[in-house]
């Protein structure tokens, strides 16, 4: 995904905070540790540096939820970590 489709997607997800914009998710994308997970309904976005991670943002676009694609993601996401030898994972919510 571009970062213009994934500001697409969170805008679509996401008023409060308000959305992330392309330039932000571009700059992300570019930070060391940055990786990307995606699959047909949205994404999940994270980093690790030092045996930690922290999940950024995880969007799925509002037609497709409830079909175990976040489920999926966060999976996916975790198999990541695990290979990466990441033993903790921190999620903040707002």
């Amino acid at each position: 995904m571009t970062p213009d489709q994934l500001a697409a997607l969170h805008a679509q997800c996401f008023t409060t905070p308000r959305p992330w914009t392309a330039s932000e998710f571009a700059g992300l994308l570019e930070s060391k540790g940055t990786f990307l997970l995606n699959n047909d309904a949205g994404f999940a976005l994270a980093r690790h540096i030092a045996g930690e991670a922290e999940l950024l943002t995880l969007a799925i676009d509002p037609a497709h939820r409830r079909q175990g694609h976040a489920s999926q993601l966060v999976d996916e996401l975790l198999s990541h970590l695990t290979q990466s030898n990441v033993s903790e994972l921190f999620l903040e919510v707002s």
